[in-house]
């Protein structure tokens, strides 16, 4: 009788075991149907810039002028997106020149600084683009991203990004912040919404012999 009780105890176990992993894979796909479906309304991504398009280092120098560096994947992925037909803009809780210069060097329309409460920015922002919330992405790393991030259709947090940030993203990068991560969450935008393969015919054109 132990043994058959065992069997029939062991044998629940795994009915039990094989609902839970139908159920999880169900979710699963349910979730990446639905995040392809909100990713494919994208229209507007909206980038914080330090720690986002760099590493978050800031260089004062002598004179007091300050220097940055900006990643050309991450440059090279904002004109794929622009080519894509799809809007990009800067928000940013500071004033820097290297920021201003960086946005005219990849003919960024909208690059907002001195941003001190960022959702009330954004909102300003998806106002004058006449763009719903629901089609806006926004990369963040730091707190007061947050409420922008979380205001919008699509939010990423950077590797590099708080914790909090994190826990509230829908998508969170492996590269970290001035190292690619932009790029990555434009590819994975533009990958999961079908804009992708059209882009790389620019790269990998059709060869015809003959």
């Amino acid at each position: 009788m132990e043994n058959s009780n065992a069997k029939s105890s062991d044998d629940q176990t795994i009915k039990s075991l094989i609902t839970n992993l139908k159920s999880q894979t169900s979710t699963s796909d349910k979730q990446q149907a639905i995040s392809k479906a909100r990713l494919a309304n994208i229209q507007l991504l909206v980038l914080d810039v330090d720690g986002v398009l760099t590493d978050g280092t800031i260089t004062v120098n002598g004179d007091g002028s300050e220097s940055k560096s900006f990643n050309t994947l991450d440059g090279h992925g904002i004109r794929m997106w622009q080519r894509a037909g799809l809007k990009v803009a800067f928000l940013s809780g500071r004033h820097s020149e290297p920021t201003k210069h960086r946005a005219e060097q990849l003919q960024i329309n909208h690059c907002l600084q001195n941003c001190f409460n960022k959702l009330t920015a954004l909102k300003q922002l998806i106002e004058q683009s006449d763009i719903p919330a629901e089609k806006v992405a926004y990369i963040g790393d730091d707190l007061p991203d947050l409420p922008a991030m979380r205001y919008v259709g699509f939010g990423v947090a950077v590797a590099n990004a708080v914790d909090e940030v994190k826990q509230y993203a829908d998508y969170i990068t492996t590269c970290a912040g001035g190292n690619g991560a932009v790029r990555e969450a434009i590819e994975y935008i533009l990958k999961n919404s079908g804009k992708w393969q059209e882009l790389m015919e620019k790269y990998l054109p059709n060869h015809h012999n003959g």
